[in-house]
């Protein structure tokens, strides 16, 4: 039996990584941009190795794949799987949750840095004509006196840690899964959340989307930030009330944001977001460097190889 590896989606601009993975295997290669479920249980029928990008893999479509195969996602998460049934085949899965970390943590510093220094407002004041950068920039603390809030510190956020702890700034960090004692080895005072929102100037979001952490930042918990703090997310869109942020936004509960994710993407046109003032968005893109893109491909090349060989993926997904 000809074994048969299937790309149900993908953005790049080919897929000679993948390709050549699957024919030195011997393996059938075939490649389709599935939109729906049912596309992609087309798609993988009979295949022995899976790769989806954003296309959603459900119940038909794990029933669909020989037993036993092998679902590579390509990307940080992988919640276009649906786990249960996935699982309950019997399926290997795997992701690349390691593609881009520089990239994140790079695009996550920049927008805390332009968001403590006011770079948006100034910029807008000095197209405006005006030239008042005490009026435009007040209240500004210098970093020495700052306190940099983390919630989560897992891998992304300890390579933003690790790029910001030169500036001086006071670490605080909120993750159930830290112990004092790491926190500390990494300059960081763990605290709960609560306390998190009370006392840092700046929260940068790096946990995953969880029944916990989605809808974690709404309206009555961004009240008790301070009024000068800001919220940086390069991580999940689900963990933000995004409504509960614009209002908060717009009456100055809070200073600022900058967002890279959000609960729906592309952003719609006529989202409330896009009118809210002192908020920084880009189009999640903090993944993005070409390298990224080719070590990603590469990555999930190697997965392929090594699934063809009936060895698990390098990153399976946890659970």
């Amino acid at each position: 039996m000809t074994l048969r590896v299937v790309v149900t989606d993908y953005t790049f601009p080919d897929l000679a990584q993948e390709k050549a993975a699957a024919t030195a295997a011997g393996a059938d290669f075939e490649a389709f941009q599935c939109k729906s479920a049912a596309d992609v249980a087309a798609a993988v029928a009979g295949a022995d190795v899976a790769v989806v990008q954003f296309a959603p893999f459900g119940p038909d479509a794990a029933r669909a794949v020989r037993p036993g195969s092998t679902v590579i996602r390509y990307g940080v998460g992988y919640n276009n799987i649906d786990l249960p049934p996935a699982r309950a085949a019997g399926l290997r899965l795997g992701y690349v949750p390691d593609y881009c970390t520089d990239e994140v943590a790079d695009h996550t510093v920049a927008a805390a840095l332009s968001l403590l220094r006011k770079l948006p407002q100034l910029d807008a004041s000095v197209r405006r004509g005006d030239w008042a950068a005490v009026k435009i920039a007040k209240p500004m603390k210098p970093f020495s006196q700052t306190v940099f809030g983390f919630f989560g510190l897992g891998q992304i956020g300890r390579a933003v840690l690790a790029r910001m702890q030169g500036f001086g700034f006071r670490f605080l960090a909120s993750d159930p899964g830290l112990s004092s004692t790491d926190a500390a080895s990494l300059g960081v005072t763990l605290v709960d959340a609560d306390r998190l929102l009370r006392e840092a100037d700046i929260i940068s979001l790096h946990a995953p989307a969880t029944a916990e952490t989605t809808g974690f930042f709404n309206a009555a918990r961004l009240a008790t930030m301070q009024p000068h703090a800001l919220i940086v997310n390069a991580a999940r869109g689900q963990m933000i009330v995004e409504e509960d942020l614009a209002a908060a936004l717009s009456a100055g509960t809070i200073a600022g944001a900058a967002l890279d994710v959000f609960q729906a993407e592309p952003l719609a046109a006529d989202h409330v977001l896009r009118h809210a003032p002192n908020l920084l968005l880009t189009p999640h893109a903090a993944w993005y460097s070409e390298a990224a893109i080719h070590r990603l491909q590469q990555l999930v090349a190697e997965d392929i190889a090594r699934a063809l060989r009936g060895e698990g993926p390098r990153k399976p997904v946890p659970g």
